[in-house]
């Protein structure tokens, strides 16, 4: 079918008519821009407008579907030809308009999972509730599209859709929680625990620890070795403070400022603000705190805080002999001897190299026994306070 020789047809027997492109449009109930669209070969009119059109124009039906007016002896064959192309016009029309509508959809599905990766936040259920309904929804997109196939390969191919869309969105969450250590999105179970919630996935668990305090961190568990009796927990944050982020500050000596500086920056307490006071010549290090240390002392933090600090430092710094730990309400001294003779197994932590698996057992993990913490503490700072500084 001529789209362009139907449309010149149109406006010549228009003109021969006397009628305006707004007339005509009038009478057929359409605008003056659609008549001119059907002129300039850019569209064809509706099916249900071809007969008042050729009405109006004067013209057979016949006529007006060949672009010219139809010579008798060739009228029965235009017909039949003309016949065959406005099903076959018509049938791509519908196609196109079906084909839109499913791009529509799939757009749709589509636009909804990457809104739940983007836009709701991780810890909300809502994400996967939205992501699985945006893969339904681009699966019925998927299915209209490809509708010229069989119907037994139209469920294989809307079926393979699925699979594969949610094999992809499992592999991007578990690429998020690894590079941003977030919970996962696609969680068969999760469980609650006060200080802690686990979440399962296909690839991983994952462990959000200290939840909802300044001090929340993750630990995703690929090879699923871990237990809630088992999975490493401490009151700080330990992706920032554990062994393994503070050990790459190990130094001989304590007169590099920009080491000892960053040491301390990834320690406990520093959430508060500090500033740094080095003593070259005594080789002691004071830190002053911008906070006071009872408000800080809620199960034990404080003393948890000075306990893993003091060690972390005496066994990064190998050259530091006493640290003073300053707040507005006290300050708290302690020595490398105190540590060495008080603070248990400390000499199986410390070497020419740092021992994690020891760190993270006699150190790490013990900050969460609160009987050891107050024995400890009382050992290296109560019995030896009087005697190495005065209350401030």
């Amino acid at each position: 079918m001529d789209v362009i020789k139907i449309g010149k047809f149109i406006a010549v027997k228009r003109k021969e008519r006397k009628l305006t492109q707004e007339q005509l449009g009038e009478k057929l109930g359409v605008t003056y821009k659609t008549i001119s669209r059907w002129e300039n070969g850019n569209y064809m009119p509706d099916i249900s407008l071809l007969q008042p059109l050729s009405e109006e124009l004067g013209v057979t039906l016949n006529d007006l579907l060949s672009g010219e007016i139809v010579a008798k002896e060739e009228y029965q064959e235009k017909l039949e030809e003309n016949m065959a192309n406005t099903i076959d016009f018509t049938s791509q029309k519908v196609n196109k308009k079906n084909k839109t509508i499913a791009q529509m959809i799939i757009s749709f599905g589509i636009g909804l999972i990457f809104m739940a990766f983007t836009i709701v936040p991780e810890q909300s259920s809502w994400g996967s509730i939205y992501a699985v309904i945006g893969i339904l929804i681009s699966c019925v997109g998927i299915f209209k599209i490809v509708k010229e196939v069989s119907y037994q390969k139209r469920i294989a191919i809307t079926f393979g859709y699925v699979v594969l869309a949610f094999v992809l969105l499992l592999g991007i969450d578990y690429a998020n929680v690894q590079i941003n250590q977030v919970p996962p999105r696609f969680s068969y179970l999760i469980e609650t625990g006060d200080k802690m919630m686990i979440y399962h996935s296909p690839f991983c668990n994952v462990y959000r620890i200290n939840r909802n305090t300044k001090n929340e961190y993750y630990i995703v568990d690929t090879k699923k070795q871990y237990t809630s009796d088992t999975v490493p927990i401490t009151p700080f944050n330990r992706e920032k403070s554990g062994i393994g982020s503070i050990v790459q500050y190990k130094n001989k000596y304590i007169g590099n400022n920009s080491n000892i500086s960053n040491l301390v920056g990834k320690l406990p307490l520093s959430e508060y603000g500090y500033v740094l006071e080095i003593d070259s010549e005594n080789l002691g290090l004071n830190v002053h705190y911008h906070v006071t240390d009872w408000y800080i002392n809620e199960n034990q933090y404080l003393e948890k805080s000075l306990l893993y600090n003091t060690v972390s430092i005496f066994s990064l710094i190998d050259n530091v002999q006493k640290i003073t730990f300053n707040f507005s309400g006290k300050s708290y001294q302690v020595t490398r001897k105190q540590i060495e003779e008080h603070y248990p197994n400390y000499k199986e932590i410390v070497g020419n190299e740092i021992d994690k698996e020891k760190f993270n057992q006699y150190v790490e993990n013990k900050m969460n026994d609160e009987e050891f913490v107050q024995k400890a503490f009382r050992e290296i700072w109560e019995i030896h306070y009087e005697k190495n500084i005065p209350n401030t």
